[in-house]
């Protein structure tokens, strides 16, 4: 037998690339999902989604999830669990590299998402969506009148701490070695310090995130060559974000200089027949909402992209 060729390979399985499915499959293109870890992403291993539109209490990550899921299953998606090594291309098609076996179609869509870079610490891991976060407009609101630490120096640390001060009663600010926020971030930040809402620690390495009767109660860190804890209710962990491109390696596919992947007005990469959405993309908001929208945006543009080569031949 010929081997099937497939309309779109999808790669991920998160809010973008499920939505992407779902408007594909309702026009009866013919769509596969790979996905390495959760189905749902970074979405479904968070807490609460409190600022996704249409659930006005907000909507726990795996709920939301598993509705895009079940969705895309009744138009006709189908979703498997595999690891895409390589994208290349063969003529006029594209072939993906599943768990080492090639399968052809006839466009690929990149939504494997971004991934928050952690601190390796103790308490990190086991607390992650209890009391460890990584999102400020996700779960900032969780931690109204209570005492936060952040960790980081940069803009996004910056940025998230000072709107994480509209509900925190008080914001301990860990950085490892020197601020790097830009001068406008560290003036803004300045009101908040004056005000006694904000410390900023400066040479304070994190050593433990501690919890007491199961919930996060403290951070472990070293300063200046002595030990201390610093009392917290939540940690939230800023410290950049690490692109799921690793895979790209090596292809012609144009990453920026954070390894995230151009695209042009309709989410076209460079390698002709591959687009991209979601986390994973170069300007992308970092939004599950967003995300979802760049999956539709994505999926008129397969569309389009699979109609002229139909014409053209």
């Amino acid at each position: 037998m010929a081997e099937k060729i497939r309309d779109v390979i999808m790669i991920g399985a998160g809010p973008s690339a499920l939505t992407a499915a779902i408007y594909t499959t309702r026009e009866d293109i013919d769509t596969v999902l790979y996905e390495k870890g959760a189905i749902g992403g970074l979405a479904a291993v968070t807490d609460m989604v409190d600022n996704y539109p249409g659930f006005p209490d907000g909507v726990e990550g795996l709920a939301l999830s598993e509705k895009l899921e079940k969705q895309a299953l009744r138009f006709g998606a189908q979703i498997e669990y595999g690891d895409v090594s390589e994208i290349r291309l063969d003529g006029d098609h594209v072939v993906a590299v599943v768990d080492g076996e090639p399968v052809t179609a006839k466009t690929i869509l990149i939504a494997t998402g971004s991934d928050w870079k952690k601190i390796g610490v103790p308490g990190e891991k086991e607390f992650y969506g209890r009391g460890v976060h990584y999102c400020a407009t996700c779960d900032g609101a969780f931690y109204r009148d209570k005492k936060l630490v952040v960790i980081g120096g940069g803009n996004s640390a910056f940025q998230e701490a000072i709107f994480l001060t509209r509900y925190a009663s008080h914001i301990d600010v860990l950085v490892r070695s020197e601020i790097k926020a830009s001068d406008i971030l560290q003036h803004d930040m300045q009101k908040h310090i004056d005000s006694g809402k904000v410390t900023i620690h400066i040479g304070a390495n994190t050593e433990e995130i501690v919890a007491t009767d199961g919930k996060v109660s403290g951070v472990r860190i070293r300063q200046d060559d002595q030990e201390r804890l610093i009392e917290t209710n939540g940690v939230f962990v800023f410290v950049g974000l690490k692109p799921n491109t690793e895979f790209l390696a090596g292809s012609p596919i144009e990453l920026d200089d954070r390894g995230l992947i151009k695209t042009n007005e309709k989410l076209e990469t460079s390698m002709h027949g591959v687009f991209a959405s979601g986390d994973v993309r170069s300007g992308a908001t970092m939004q599950i909402a967003s995300a979802v929208g760049e999956g539709a945006a994505a999926a008129l543009s397969i569309r389009e992209f699979l109609e002229e080569q139909e014409r053209s031949h």
